[in-house]
C-alpha cells in the first residue's frame, strides 16, 4: 500500500471546530457544504486557469476543509519528507506558502520542522485566508497572510524578491490554476525568495506531471539541484513510455464528514501526487548537501513468496527493473519497507545491521 500521513492532532481539532462554526447556518448547511465540494471536485479535475478565486464563499472554504486540505497536507508531507531524506541538512525557520489555501502546506513544513518558526501565506482567496490564520492560531508560528492581486496576478505571480526573504518556499497544487506565464513568475518568484529549498507539488496526473517537467527544467536552468523525486537531473525516462508519467500516492485517513462530502465508503484516500525539489546553486563551495539515493520506486513493489519486484528510476537516468530475493538479506529487507514514491537505498538496511 502507499505510505501513509496523518495530520497533527492540533489541525484535526482546528479543522473540526472551524468546521463547526462555519455550518452554524442551520440545517441546510450541510447539504451546501457537499455541494460545494462536489463543484470543487469538478473545478479541479476540469484542470484550466482560473479567472477568479475557485473557493469564493465560506461554504467553498467548509467544502475545501473537509474534502482537499486533508489531501493537500498529505500530498506536501510525503513531498518533504522525501525532500528531507535527500538534503538532511535542511532546516528552515521560515516559510513562503505560495497559494497556500487554508494553509495545509505551512502546516505540513510546521509537522516536519522543529526549526520553523515564522511562515508568510499568499493567496487570492479570502475565504481561504480567514480559514488559514483561523487554523494557524492553535500553531505555534508567527503567521502574516497576503491576499494576492486577482486582476491578472492570481496567487503569488508577482516580481521576484531581489534577495532570498525565506528558508523554504512552497507552491501546492497551484499551477493548475495558472497560465503558463503566471506558472513561470510562480516559480520565479519561488526560486528568488528561497535561501535553502523550493518545494513545488501538483495532482499526480498526466497535465500535473508535465508542469513539474516545466518548473524542473526552469530550476535547473537557474542553477538549481534537484533533491527529490529524482535521482538525477537528466531527462525524465518515464517520458519515454507511452501513456505513463511519473507520480506517486499517499494514504491519508478519511473522517466521516470527508466521506459524506465525497459520497464515498472506504475510510482512506489515496491522494497522487506529482512534485520536484530542489536547493540553490552551491557558491564557492558552500551550500546545502544533496544525498540522492541509489533510485526511486516508481510503482507499489510487486511482492510474492520470497521475491519483491521494483521498479526504479535510477541514478543514470534510467528506467530499470529490479528483482530482489531472501538470499540478499539487506536488499530484501530495505525493499520489504519501500513504498511507491519513496527513495531506494538499500546500503541503510546493510548499516542499520551493522550498527546492531
Amino acid at each position: 500500500m502507499p505510505a501513509s500521513s496523518s495530520m497533527p492532532a492540533t489541525l484535526r481539532r482546528a479543522i473540526d471546530d472551524d468546521l463547526a462554526a462555519l455550518r452554524t447556518g442551520g440545517p441546510g448547511t450541510t447539504g451546501r457544504t457537499e455541494a460545494s465540494a462536489r463543484r470543487l471536485s469538478a473545478r479541479y479535475l476540469a484542470d484550466h486557469p482560473a479567472d477568479s478565486p475557485i473557493v469564493a464563499t465560506s461554504d467553498d472554504a467548509a467544502a475545501y476543509l473537509t474534502t482537499r486540505m486533508p489531501a493537500t497536507f498529505a500530498a506536501v508531507d510525503f513531498a518533504l519528507a522525501q525532500l528531507l531524506d535527500a538534503v538532511p541538512g535542511l532546516d528552515p525557520h521560515s516559510v513562503l506558502d505560495l497559494g497556500s489555501g487554508t494553509g495545509a502546506a505551512t502546516w505540513a513544513a510546521w509537522a516536519t520542522f522543529d526549526s520553523l518558526e515564522r511562515a508568510d501565506l499568499v493567496d487570492y482567496s479570502r475565504p481561504m485566508l480567514e480559514a488559514a490564520t483561523r487554523l494557524l492560531t492553535t500553531a505555534e508560528l508567527t503567521v502574516s497572510t497576503t491576499l494576492a492581486d486577482t486582476a491578472g496576478r492570481p496567487a503569488g505571480a508577482a516580481d521576484a524578491a531581489s534577495s532570498p526573504t525565506h528558508d523554504l518556499a512552497v507552491a501546492a497544487f497551484v499551477l493548475s490554476e495558472l497560465t503558463e506565464l503566471q506558472q513561470d513568475a510562480v516559480v520565479d518568484r519561488l526560486a528568488g525568495a528561497a535561501r535553502q529549498a523550493v518545494l513545488v507539488v501538483e495532482p499526480g496526473t498526466p497535465a500535473g506531471h508535465r508542469r513539474i517537467l516545466r518548473v524542473r527544467d526552469r530550476l535547473i536552468a537557474a542553477g538549481w539541484r534537484i533533491a527529490a523525486p529524482c535521482p538525477h537531473e537528466l531527462t525524465c525516462p518515464v517520458l519515454a513510455r507511452e501513456g505513463d508519467w511519473c507520480h506517486a500516492a499517499v494514504r491519508l485517513e478519511r473522517t466521516r464528514a470527508h466521506r459524506q462530502a465525497k459520497g464515498g465508503e472506504r475510510g482512506y484516500e489515496d491522494e497522487k501526487l506529482a512534485y520536484v525539489a530542489a536547493v540553490p546553486p552551491a557558491r564557492d563551495g558552500a551550500g546545502l548537501a544533496v544525498d540522492r539515493p541509489t533510485a526511486r520506486v516508481l510503482r507499489h513493489p510487486q511482492t510474492q513468496s520470497g521475491h519483491i519486484r521494483l521498479e526504479l528510476c535510477t541514478t543514470d537516468g534510467e528506467h530499470a527493473q529490479l528483482g530482489v530475493t531472501k538470499r540478499d538479506r539487506d536488499a530484501f529487507r530495505a525493499a520489504r519497507k519501500v513504498e511507491w514514491g519513496e527513495a531506494w537505498r538499500p546500503e541503510r538496511a546493510a548499516a542499520e545491521r551493522e550498527a546492531w
